[in-house]
């Protein structure tokens, strides 16, 4: 683990960290570090006491991240109370995550069964990816969205199943545009509008009609 690295892209995430000291207060950082551990002793094949290792963070921190998860470095778990990372997630680098995310399987298989995500991804609180699917780097998940289904590298998704809202220039988001993510579009009412603009329109053709009539 690069601690180095790990302070920087904290701070650099989050303005309300004022010194390198406070972040000794983010339950984000104490779980890395109990991850770290645990990972090694996992690929090693200590099973069991990569498990307690990872069990004890989760006491500690209430944030649970099983001993075989493969996290990237820069990753920031915010707040993270209630954030569930699977077995066989993996994660990328300059990750940011909130609270209540999930990274979960959809069954009992075996093998890959959790999600991948790319780098300098942004998931927001309350999401839940589901299954092993491919998160493109880049793009950032809405608040509460269930995503069940790939995205593409520089996308945004929102809802309940999560809908993509098309992205067509391939830059990398702002650091400022990327936390932004309480302003994105809503797919299910731009379609509500446009179903309203049509009837509008259909109204207007009917009552012309009716008077030349």
């Amino acid at each position: 683990m690069d601690l180095k690295y790990q302070i920087k892209i904290m701070r650099k995430r989050d303005p309300s960290i004022k010194n390198n000291f406070e972040i000794l207060l983010y339950p984000g950082f104490w779980i890395l570090i109990f991850h770290f551990f645990a990972h090694k002793l996992y690929r090693n094949k200590f099973f069991f006491s990569a498990r307690v290792i990872s069990q004890f963070g989760r006491f500690l921190t209430g944030i649970e991240i099983h001993p075989g998860a493969n996290i990237g470095r820069g990753l920031f778990i915010d707040h993270g109370a209630g954030v569930v990372i699977g077995e066989t997630a993996k994660i990328g680098n300059d990750v940011v995550m909130y609270q209540n995310v999930t990274l979960g399987g959809t069954g009992k298989d075996l093998g890959k069964r959790h999600p991948t995500i790319g780098h300098n991804v942004l998931i927001g609180a309350g999401s839940k990816i589901l299954g092993p699917i491919l998160i493109g780097s880049n793009s950032r998940i809405g608040a509460g969205s269930v995503v069940l289904h790939p995205v593409k590298s520089y996308s945004t998704v929102v809802g309940i199943p999560a809908r993509a809202v098309a992205r067509d220039n391939q830059e990398m988001f702002s650091d400022d545009e990327m936390l932004q993510h309480s302003h994105l579009p809503d797919p299910i009412t731009a379609d509500i509008n446009r179903i309203r603009e049509q009837l509008d329109d259909i109204e207007k053709r009917c009552n012309s009609n009716h008077k030349s009539a």
